[in-house]
């Protein structure tokens, strides 16, 4: 099975991350596969180390001629089967790419839809593709409700993965780099600062005061870029723990590439979002032993088998927020509890190997049809 997987760019995200994470097992689980980039960014290295074919190519234009010539050439001496695209700026590509071939094209999706154009470029690929890839029923839901995006019968759920052996750390602990003590508890969020209605950092931050007042060695973290237009989202962040004078005990620390370290060193994880189509972070948490605190959108209460594996909170909801992270904190027995119950169930349906073994079943099925 000849499969080729299309990124328009190579920045730190979670598509990003669960591509490289099916590269880096590609060969382990018999698949032959080919990466094409049309874009670069943080990860390509890691790209180019992971073991599977490597092709750069450098879009021009929003939809380029010269990309899709080059896809066609690559399908054609590769004799590729398949190609799997996410987002609506791969998929025009990879659907003019395969036309008139016996190539099969799938699209994922996996969160927000932004803007105007890229609705009406899915709603043009939605029944076009071979088959659509949506990463959690509330996803689908959301696309339907909110996006007005319809699916038909080329759909599949099948849930995003986390390499297991990724997540290894053995170095420095973030405590010890912060400077804290061994004994502090240190919860944090990972997640980038969004223009867009999604993560809500702002929550995170309105519950602590509480906590803080109550647990005198907890310290809270937060890890994540700040997106260009989201620099108000992050001030407030900053001016409301500097306002509370709490700000000596929260840290902000951007974009990090060493989430294993960071995830290693929590004894609990916050996610606080208002948008999700399933959320790496979450996942990575779980399969890393780390208690969970989630806000109950539906993403969230999907992973956590309505609340079973995390603790959950209602959206926005700080009071509560702050009082399930209080009971966590005040109870490590429960947060080793929850953390080894959320290892066991995460292991079984979120691994990378339960993905690809998931995608293999599905590509198998197109490959069968005439």
């Amino acid at each position: 099975m000849k499969v080729l997987y299309l990124l328009d760019s190579f920045n730190r995200g979670g598509i990003e991350i669960l591509a490289l994470d099916i590269c880096r097992n590609a060969q382990a689980a018999n698949l032959d596969l080919t990466v094409v980039a049309t874009g670069g960014g943080d990860l390509e290295t890691d790209f180019r180390e992971s073991g599977v074919e490597f092709i750069r190519l450098a879009r021009r234009l929003p939809i380029d001629p010269a990309i899709i010539a080059e896809l066609r050439k690559i399908i054609r001496e590769r004799k590729i089967q398949i190609v799997h695209a996410s987002q609506a700026v791969e998929g025009i590509h990879a659907y003019l790419a395969c036309l008139g071939t016996n190539t099969k094209t799938v699209l994922s999706h996996h969160g927000f839809v932004g803007d105007r154009k890229n609705r009406l470029t899915l709603r043009f690929l939605l029944p076009r593709v071979a088959m659509n890839v949506i990463i959690s029923r509330g996803l689908q839901r959301w696309y339907e409700s909110h996006v007005k995006l319809k699916f038909s019968d080329n759909v599949k759920i099948i849930y995003n993965g986390v390499d297991e052996k990724r997540l290894a750390w053995h170095g420095e602990t973030l405590k010890a780099e912060l400077g804290l003590p061994a004994d502090a508890l240190l919860f944090g969020m990972i997640a980038n600062f969004y223009r867009d209605p999604r993560k809500d950092q702002l929550t995170v931050c309105r519950a602590l005061p509480k906590i803080f007042a109550e647990i005198p060695n907890a310290f809270g973290v937060f890890v994540g870029k700040v997106e260009a237009g989201a620099e108000i989202k992050f001030a407030e962040c900053a001016d409301f723990c500097r306002n509370n004078k709490i700000d000596n005990r929260v840290f902000f620390l951007g974009e990090r590439a060493d989430v294993p370290k960071i995830l290693k060193s929590l004894d609990i994880f916050v996610f606080s979002s208002i948008h999700e189509g399933l959320g790496i972070a979450a996942l990575e948490a779980m399969l890393t032993n780390v208690p969970c605190v989630l806000s109950d959108i539906e993403p969230f209460m999907e992973i956590s088998e309505n609340g079973k594996y995390a603790k959950v909170f209602p959206v926005q909801n700080a009071e509560v927020l702050s009082e399930q992270i209080l009971e966590l904190c005040e109870n490590r027995e429960m947060r080793e509890n929850l953390a080894s119950r959320a290892f066991d169930y995460g292991t079984e349906k979120f691994s990378i190997e339960a993905h690809i073994r998931d995608l293999k079943k599905l590509y198998n099925s197109l490959l069968e049809q005439p």
